[in-house]
């Protein structure tokens, strides 16, 4: 995946959770409730732009990420 499809995504990922923060706060009446879960909505974008961030990282510096577990202990 090139930059450009990061900033992409981290940009959509941005967007669908400003949009589903908007939905969960915006006033309903009473009664009536939300027809979409907009706090796992906000969550699935928060993930998103959480690892887009880290390829982005990953893309600039020129080396990949190494995760904790990765090694040749186990």
């Amino acid at each position: 995946m090139g930059l450009s499809t990061t900033l992409i995504l981290l940009a959509a990922a941005a967007a669908v959770f400003a949009a589903a923060l908007y939905q969960h706060r915006r006033p309903r009446e009473l009664g009536q409730v939300s027809l979409l879960p907009y706090g796992g909505i906000q969550f699935a974008a928060l993930v998103l732009a959480v690892l887009m961030l880290a390829h982005l990282i990953s893309l600039l510096s020129g080396t990949p990420l190494i995760g904790r577990f990765s090694g040749s202990h186990f």
